[in-house]
């Protein structure tokens, strides 16, 4: 099997939505596009955002993670937004616009941030979704459009 190292690409969703965000803005040479299906881009804000009834998840990520409000300067250094103009390869974002966990704000920031860099960088919101896929045709949308983006870029 011959695998081209000039045409590797990663994805993910979720916390792999956030590897394929620090893989483009930390390595940014490693991958040749990056594919974030409601992917962290900003960890300060999602760890802020964390609603009361989640309280025992937000103490687990704040000792996994940590304390975005007693180390902030740390939270912000492994956010990919506040390294985004390292992003110098093709993008394709997936967001649910009713996403609790990812806000949609979150990935607007990443998607113009990617713009700034001149870069192509592909945004599908979807309005009906939350935090990742429930509906069949959104799947069949977002995936047609990911084969796309890897057609055109890879």
């Amino acid at each position: 099997m011959y695998i081209d190292e000039n045409r590797i690409g990663i994805i993910g969703g979720s916390y792999g939505g956030y590897m394929v965000l620090a893989a483009m803005a930390f390595q940014p040479e490693e991958f040749e596009l990056g594919v974030d299906i409601f992917g962290v881009s900003n960890w300060e804000r999602t760890l802020k955002s964390i609603p009361p009834w989640w309280e025992a998840m937000r103490d687990v990520l704040y000792k996994k993670i940590g304390d975005p409000y007693e180390e902030n300067e740390y939270i912000r250094s492994i956010s990919p937004l506040f390294h985004a103009e390292n992003i110098s390869k093709p993008l394709i974002v997936l967001q649910g616009a009713n996403d609790p966990r990812v806000l949609q704000e979150e990935s607007d920031e990443i998607v113009e941030a990617v713009k700034n860099n001149n870069m192509p960088v592909e945004y599908i919101v979807f309005d009906d979704e939350g935090h990742g896929f429930t509906k069949r045709n959104n799947r069949i949308k977002g995936y047609h459009a990911i084969k796309e983006f890897l057609d055109q870029y890879l």
